[in-house]
């Protein structure tokens, strides 16, 4: 039975329509209200309070700790200051992806991981004979996302010790509010300005009810699962078991993935010596990938025109729809399958029916047109789609 998060009690009464998910676990509220259109735009337009308290989260610590996030990690976690947040998926030793995720640097020797699928075993085995200690603590931190062009100014009448104005993108800092300690991170998986606070799930509904508190004048709104799938696909982002398939999940290898299959090609370090995947990746790089990750823009004027044939407007999906579509191109004349959809939604701030797909590199270009299947009245008809460069949403504000 899915357990409640230590902001429960503050999300059920919310929930008016009772629709939950479940996410590591945890109940996690799919949308508050009737429909999420508000929610969403709460993310965009406002601030939007997400409770992420399912993320797993583990603690590496010990004098050898950044020795072993550099074997496990394809990015060059050496780099990573104290108070520095960085972004790596995690390979096989084939060099397929497992999981991915963000490292906090808390400490010289202190780390932090958030995951989406359990990792514990396989960190602690890759550290055997190591100076360090692996731990899950997923249930000893609440987590809180404030997400939206209003998120600074909120925090900065909750937050004490913390200057949030020199608060760079992917970076940490300690504060407190209300006399408690929380560890904020400019992070998020929104593709918004943005802030995760990290505390000890004791003052979670302290946290919950001053942000409410202060968050009226800022057109605050506790938002769902559904707003924010819909956030993270304009914004390109992945989502395990619907992007890719974690590798140890995969049960035939064509299910797998690599990096550089993903668009993360820039999160892998090759001059590295050593980290688990390295010599296939080496090879893959050297030889190129089969794969390339994208954005479609599905044209409106294709979708009208195939759903009018039977008298019907377009009929898609309102919510982010993780059902995978083949898409098609053309080879020698020849229509064929080149790759497939992954995520798709109506973005409703860019008014377009978008997706993430992965493609065939040949077929991979900004510009290229290639066909996606949709269903019509229960028949399989193609609508025509452009590739584009993700993401397709990318404010300034983000990183400013």
């Amino acid at each position: 039975m899915p357990l409640p998060t230590p902001f429960h009690p503050r999300t059920a009464p919310l929930c008016y329509n009772q629709e939950w998910r479940t996410w590591s676990g945890y109940l996690a509220p799919a949308l508050y209200a009737a429909a999420h259109e508000r929610e969403y735009f709460a993310i965009r337009n406002a601030v939007a309070l997400i409770d992420v308290s399912p993320l797993l989260k583990y603690e590496i610590r010990g004098p050898q700790a950044g020795d072993l996030l550099n074997r496990i990690m394809t990015r060059d976690v050496s780099r990573c200051a104290v108070g520095q947040v960085m972004y790596s998926p995690w390979c096989d030793d084939d060099g397929k992806v497992i999981d991915d995720g963000t490292i906090a640097r808390l400490e010289d020797c202190l780390f932090r991981i958030t995951a989406a699928d359990p990792s514990l075993v396989w960190f602690q085995d890759c550290g055997y004979r190591m100076d360090v200690e692996v731990r899950d603590v997923s249930q000893d931190l609440a987590a809180l996302a404030v997400q939206g062009p209003n998120a600074r100014r909120l925090l900065a009448e909750v937050l004490s010790g913390v200057d949030l104005d020199n608060l760079k993108y992917y970076r940490l800092a300690q504060g407190s509010v209300d006399g408690f300690p929380v560890t904020i991170t400019r992070t998020g998986y929104t593709g918004d300005l943005g802030y995760e606070l990290w505390l000890a799930p004791r003052h979670a509904e302290r946290l919950w009810d001053l942000l409410v508190e202060h968050g009226s004048g800022y057109g605050l709104l506790p938002t769902g699962m559904v707003a924010l799938d819909i956030a993270r696909i304009e914004a390109g982002l992945l989502l395990i078991e619907t992007d890719y398939i974690s590798a140890r999940k995969a049960l035939i290898p064509e299910q797998k993935s690599s990096p550089f299959d993903l668009g993360l090609g820039w999160a892998v370090s090759l001059e590295k010596e050593r980290f688990i995947g390295r010599q296939a990746l080496l090879k893959e790089h050297a030889r190129g990938s089969r794969w390339k990750f994208v954005g479609l823009e599905i044209r409106w004027e294709s979708l009208e025109e195939q759903f009018a044939r039977v008298g019907l407007a377009p009929r898609v999906a309102g919510r982010a729809s993780r059902q995978a579509l083949p898409v098609y191109g053309r080879s020698i004349g020849v229509a064929r399958q080149i790759g497939r959809t992954t995520s798709h939604t109506f973005s409703p701030l860019l008014k377009k029916y978008i997706a993430l797909a992965t493609l065939e590199r040949p077929y991979a270009v900004p510009g290229a047109q290639v066909q996606v299947e949709v269903t019509v009245e229960y028949t399989r008809q193609q609508a025509t789609a452009i590739v584009v460069d993700l993401p397709f949403l990318n404010p300034p504000r983000k990183r400013a």
